[in-house]
């Protein structure tokens, strides 16, 4: 049933396309409710946050979080990271970016008028921090597993890591080759050519990956990814292309449904 929320002030007034199931039923859900249903460390409110707003992104977070638990075929632990991920709205952000994850603090933030539809790409820098320590055998506190994979860190030897890697794989080689992927090197052309190097970051081009393995699913929610296929960036090459997204969304999936099943069996 496609259902399209309304939020009920200010940017958030624009309205977020989705067409999962109903996780409401109309009611009003609270900040205090997502983090008791979810298990959050804390949700931070930014002081400019109007009540109304607070309301209407408090819903859409909600559902959005409902949605990604749903594709990803797991349950609110993983989704809250064992309660050690902490989420904002209109408060400690980055100023040069609409959404920003902070390592420091494991915390997911978004803009109040400009983060909505980047919920997937943060929480992916969220969980790429927090698995290092399980994924690969030495780690500092603020490493991305990404990026210490792809500088030849050594993977704790398990079945989910095993699956695990081969998404790194899919991501940053060619298959069955040390050669950078396609998506690498479209990524490292964009930053050339914008002189900077961001785009080519290791945990943002793994970011970017899973946005793409997201939106791909049937259950679609603008708030909680969105750009992936006609945005601005989206025409610099820096998302996974025909083949290689799909040899991506297939390694992700399979990921997240054995994660999802490990987590409930314990």
């Amino acid at each position: 049933m496609e259902q399209k929320q309304e939020p009920k002030t200010g940017r958030l007034n624009k309205q977020f396309y989705r067409n999962g199931p109903s996780h409401r039923d109309g009611a009003d859900v609270t900040f205090s409710d997502i983090v008791k249903i979810f298990g959050f460390r804390t949700a931070k409110i930014g002081a400019w946050v109007s009540k109304q707003e607070q309301q209407a992104a408090a819903n859409l977070f909600f559902d959005a979080l409902c949605d990604l638990m749903t594709i990803l075929q797991v349950n609110e632990q993983v989704i809250s990271l064992r309660g050690t991920l902490s989420i904002a709205f209109g408060s400690g952000g980055n100023k040069y970016s609409s959404a920003h994850y902070n390592s420091a603090t494991r915390t997911i933030a978004l803009a109040k008028n400009a983060g909505p539809g980047s919920l997937a790409h943060e929480y992916f820098h969220g969980f790429d921090h927090f698995i290092t320590n399980r994924f690969l055998k030495r780690g500092g506190v603020n490493d991305f597993a990404s990026s210490l994979w792809l500088q030849r860190g050594v993977v704790v030897e398990h079945p989910l890591n095993n699956l695990l890697e081969s998404c790194y794989q899919h991501i940053f080689l060619k298959p069955d080759s040390d050669e950078p992927s396609n998506l690498f090197k479209r990524s490292a052309q964009a930053d050339k050519a914008l002189g900077s190097y961001y785009y080519a970051l290791p945990q943002e081009v793994s970011a970017r990956a899973f946005e793409s393995f997201v939106q791909d699913n049937p259950i679609k929610n603008q708030f909680l990814v969105k750009g992936t296929k006609q945005s601005t960036e989206a025409k610099l090459g820096i998302y996974p292309l025909g083949a290689e997204r799909e040899n991506i969304n297939h390694h992700f999936g399979a990921y997240f449904c054995m994660l999802g099943k490990a987590v409930e069996n314990l």
